[in-house]
């Protein structure tokens, strides 16, 4: 059975910088992805949803995926996100990352028709009979309208290479019985993450394997600190930092992380570029609520 442990502890998803064009700045992706390997996440998550793999067309998505190889040179495992419209696309987005180096896949059920179960089961199973690699099941239904029904995952988790699930946050705030259903449902081994930043602390003080960290992309030492806190069982510590970060939590929420994202770049003097069109940048009036927020997270202990 592949390795699941690429899936555990922090992954941070940063952007992939570009121009108006779609056209990757793999200088300044470079320097994103040194970032995160010196602060020392577990792993880094390219082309996922701030990743903008959505906007990027297949050369430029190699040529993001390509860099980010070459700059994390195994020095943490590199999962790939390979979502795209149909199944044939997806098998030859798994073998290319397999071919260039990546050690993981994120697999998100991008449709334009919905997809039902039957449907979705059979793209990932197509997908990871393609290639050798562990891939993670991408829960995403704000994205790809899409909802895995509890019997899909354990049904998926029996296909060789499905080791793990990246998970919306739960509607009822039960983090610890989603959790427990999954566990008993699914086989041994299959790690469960989840997304939605504003989530982590609880989600992973009830058992999470993973968060599938936003604001890890460009703030990974803090992240991390939160991270390491939560998995250590320490509730009160894991909440005083979750509180430092809230201010930004609510930007998040207000306004999407991946906008709120590029402001926080460009205040950390990177060059994320612009978000792809029609999606548009915050107003600048923004910005001091975004410094306030950082300076926030930058004083906890």
């Amino acid at each position: 059975m592949t390795d699941a442990s690429i899936f555990r502890g922090l992954s941070a998803f940063p952007l992939t910088p570009a121009d108006a064009e779609g056209l990757v700045d793999t200088d300044a992706f470079a320097l994103m992805l040194d970032r995160l390997v010196a602060a020392g996440v577990d792993s880094i998550s390219v082309l996922g949803s701030t990743g903008t793999y959505a906007f990027l067309d297949r050369s430029e998505r190699s040529r993001a995926l390509a860099a980010a190889v070459e700059t994390v040179a195994g020095r943490v495992p590199l999962i790939a996100g390979i979502g795209a419209m149909r199944t044939s696309w997806v098998r030859e987005l798994a073998r290319e990352a397999e071919r260039l180096g990546a050690d993981g896949l994120l697999l998100a059920p991008v449709s334009y028709a919905p997809l039902t179960q039957d449907e979705v089961f059979a793209h990932f199973e197509a997908t990871a009979a393609a290639t050798g690699l562990p891939v993670c099941i991408y829960n995403n239904p704000s994205t790809t309208h899409f909802t895995f029904a509890s019997e899909l995952v354990s049904r998926l988790s029996q296909v060789p290479n499905i080791t793990a699930i990246k998970l919306p946050l739960p509607a009822d705030g039960d983090f610890e019985g989603e959790i427990g259903r999954l566990r008993s449902s699914c086989r041994d081994g299959m790690m469960i993450g989840y997304s939605g930043d504003w989530g982590a602390a609880p989600a992973l003080l009830a058992g999470a394997d993973a968060w599938y960290s936003v604001v890890a992309g460009l703030l990974p030492t803090a992240a991390l600190h939160l991270t390491r806190v939560a998995l250590a069982g320490d509730r009160e510590g894991a909440l005083a930092i979750d509180t430092a970060f809230e201010p930004l939590w609510s930007l998040f929420r207000a306004h999407g992380s991946l906008r709120v994202m590029y402001l926080i770049a460009e205040q950390l003097g990177l060059k994320p570029g612009a978000p792809p069109l029609p999606i548009q940048p915050l107003p600048s009036s923004l910005r001091e609520a975004v410094a306030i927020a950082i300076q926030q997270i930058s004083n906890c202990p």
